[in-house]
């Protein structure tokens, strides 16, 4: 998934994701040899499931 999937999904600002990013509060990211960041959807299903169980 792009950043901008992420953002859309969330309804989160870019400036929110990489403030998340600075926190270690984000799913897992990966760089590619681009230089583009990515995140896989099983890291990001995982965090999302990690974020009920803390409300729970």
């Amino acid at each position: 998934m792009t950043i901008e999937d992420v953002m859309a999904d969330l309804g989160i600002a870019r400036s929110t994701f990489y403030e998340w990013r600075a926190k270690n509060r984000a799913p897992r990211c990966r760089r590619l040899p681009n230089g583009k960041i990515r995140v896989r959807i099983a890291d990001y299903e995982s965090w999302l499931d990690s974020l009920s169980e803390e409300a729970a």
